[in-house]
């Protein structure tokens, strides 16, 4: 028999450990953008996703940690911080590949297909987890998926204007960033459990006993 204090573990890693996490994340981003703007004259924006140049080619992997200025970096943080907590509370092994295969898959097509110029903000993680959150709606159709694909339409439904092409805007990081979240979704979906049969009645020939038929 356990007691009531024995859930406790458990529930802290499956409440505390994903807002921990993510709040770490954006901490991080306003640490980074801090020391850019005051201290490095925003140099560390060249790191950034250059398309099709080979050395941006590791800002796959950094382009979601800067931004242009802390306006940019503000409009990102909720979003962040309120879709990708609707991705982490289904897991922390779930929430770190859907943000892996984002950052990847969506920072990799922004590098081949992207237009020219620099590519900076964790928008495309966000559209990434907007795109996981409607993906997994449409592929798993379970009650919570719906739920919480209704919770982030209701709230940002506006995000999808953001994949129109616009000057000056980084509309290839979120499309990409969105069809890798719905790709995403599609090989990490949980598969449905078929609804119980009738019992099956098997014909007479298909019984181990002999049987007669008179």
């Amino acid at each position: 028999m356990t007691s009531p204090t024995d859930s406790r573990p458990s529930l802290a890693r499956l409440v505390w450990t994903p807002v921990g996490l993510l709040v770490s994340w954006v901490l991080l981003m306003w640490m980074i953008e801090l020391v850019d703007s005051v201290a490095l004259e925003d140099r560390l924006q060249r790191h950034g996703l250059r398309p099709r140049d080979v050395e941006g080619l590791d800002g796959i992997m950094w382009a979601s940690f800067l931004h242009t200025n802390f306006g940019h970096l503000a409009s990102n943080t909720v979003p962040f911080l309120a879709l990708g907590g609707l991705v982490a509370v289904r897991g922390m092994r779930y929430w770190a590949w859907i943000t892996a295969i984002t950052i990847v898959i969506g920072g990799g097509a922004t590098w081949l297909l992207g237009g020219s110029g620099l590519h900076v903000g964790a928008s495309g993680v966000v559209f990434g987890y907007f795109g996981t959150i409607l993906g997994a709606a449409v592929f798993e159709r379970r009650v919570r998926t719906l739920g919480a694909a209704l919770i982030a339409l209701g709230f940002y439904s506006s995000l999808i204007a953001g994949v129109i092409p616009q000057p000056q805007i980084s509309w290839e990081g979120h499309l990409f960033g969105l069809l890798a979240g719905v790709l995403a979704s599609k090989w990490l979906a949980e598969p449905r459990v078929p609804e119980d049969k009738e019992p099956y009645t098997p014909e007479p020939w298909e019984l181990d006993e002999p049987w007669n038929i008179a």
